[in-house]
């Protein structure tokens, strides 16, 4: 049995956008466990939907690494703005830009997995998981340095 060529390519885009889904997953679980408002539906979808513009825009259909420039460049733009609705100032002191940053680097995993970086995405992934859970301690033990210095 021939299995076309586009019809085996559509299927490895597939596989492209459930890995960038998967591994947009634990960030969004981590932020979702600690009460934010922006989760588990956020982080994968705006992976995968990265992911799905970069191969859209591939050199493979268009042959123009302009024009995947410019997606590129419309996709960091559209990420920061939704990061930047992530970040709130109240009381003297602004929350949320852990979680901006993080929905760009979930943006930047799916274009790298769009691309077939393979380790690049889940290198980005491990990385902000990391810094999420495991500088968090740090980060509330300085804060509290800091409080204690001001008053």
């Amino acid at each position: 049995m021939h299995i076309p060529a586009d019809w085996l390519s559509d299927w490895f885009s597939v596989v492209r956008l459930v890995v960038a889904y998967l591994l947009a997953m634990p960030v969004g679980w981590h932020r979702e466990m600690q009460e934010h408002s922006i989760g588990i539906r956020t982080f994968p979808l705006v992976a995968m939907a990265s992911c799905g513009y970069v191969m859209l825009a591939s050199t493979g259909y268009h042959n123009s690494i302009e024009a995947q420039s410019r997606v590129i460049q419309g996709m960091v733009a559209g990420i920061g703005f939704i990061g930047g609705g992530a970040i709130m100032r109240a009381n003297g002191s602004v929350h949320g830009t852990a979680t901006a940053a993080s929905i760009w680097n979930t943006g930047v995993l799916g274009a790298a997995v769009a691309q077939d970086r393979w380790i690049l995405a889940i290198m980005l992934s491990l990385l902000n998981l990391f810094t999420l859970k495991v500088l968090l301690p740090w980060k509330m033990k300085l804060d509290a340095r800091r409080d204690a210095d001001n008053l």
